[in-house]
């Protein structure tokens, strides 16, 4: 039987969320950038598979420490497979107002699949209550910001990203009433300085040629 995988939540947060300012070679969605503007990006994301943890969290903060729990014990070799999995970023926290119990926010913690595994991932053990997200290609508007990403600032900053796109061509592409956004995280929580935070909104009807009609960057 596959014994439990216990170690204290900052040490494990610590060990595997990398530092991206000095680690090179960790994996990420491949994406393009479309359209650019001083605030915000838009990216096309290609197709990709992650693993998800839904949690019954009511707090962005307590959500995303429990769910990447379960997520790290998945890679740590908790699946069928018994297979290590080197880890990714970024590490994403997906939010859906009024989803949650008495009509809080519910999350979703997201881990990117490396390519070894996009195609087949190892099953998850069924008590860490992971399930595998295929996600086809699609756009997405994005902002970046500092610091820690805490309960306190994350609506504000997707607050901050919907005034830019109502200020732009893309302000009827997303709706921020009626859909998720999602927190990406990239850094250790014992990195203080240089972090590097986004918030991410779909765009709505992504996978037409009018998000993928010119590309400036790829990544």
């Amino acid at each position: 039987m596959m014994k439990k995988l216990c170690f204290p939540l900052s040490l494990f947060l610590a060990l595997s969320f990398p530092l991206i300012a000095d680690v090179h070679g960790i994996e990420s969605p491949e994406y393009t950038v479309v359209h650019s503007e001083s605030d915000f990006v838009v990216r096309l994301y290609r197709e990709s598979a992650w693993m998800s943890a839904p949690t019954e969290e009511i707090s962005f903060e307590k959500a995303t420490k429990l769910g990447f729990h379960r997520v790290f014990q998945y890679i740590e070799g908790a699946n069928l497979n018994w297979s290590r999995i080197s880890m990714t970023t970024p590490v994403l926290t997906s939010i859906v107002p009024d989803a949650g119990p008495f009509h809080s926010s519910a999350y979703y913690v997201r881990f990117y699949l490396p390519v070894k595994f996009q195609a087949s991932p190892p099953l998850p053990l069924p008590e860490l209550n992971l399930h595998a997200d295929k996600w086809p290609s699609h756009c997405v508007a994005v902002r970046q910001f500092s610091g820690f990403a805490r309960d306190s600032n994350i609506i504000k900053e997707a607050e901050r990203l919907a005034i830019s796109l109502s200020r732009s061509s893309w302000t009827n592409s997303t709706d921020f009433g009626m859909n998720a956004y999602s927190i990406a995280q990239y850094n250790s929580p014992f990195r203080l300085i240089g972090r590097v935070n986004e918030v991410w909104v779909d765009v709505a009807g992504s996978e037409g040629s009018d998000c993928a009609s010119s590309v400036l960057e790829v990544y």
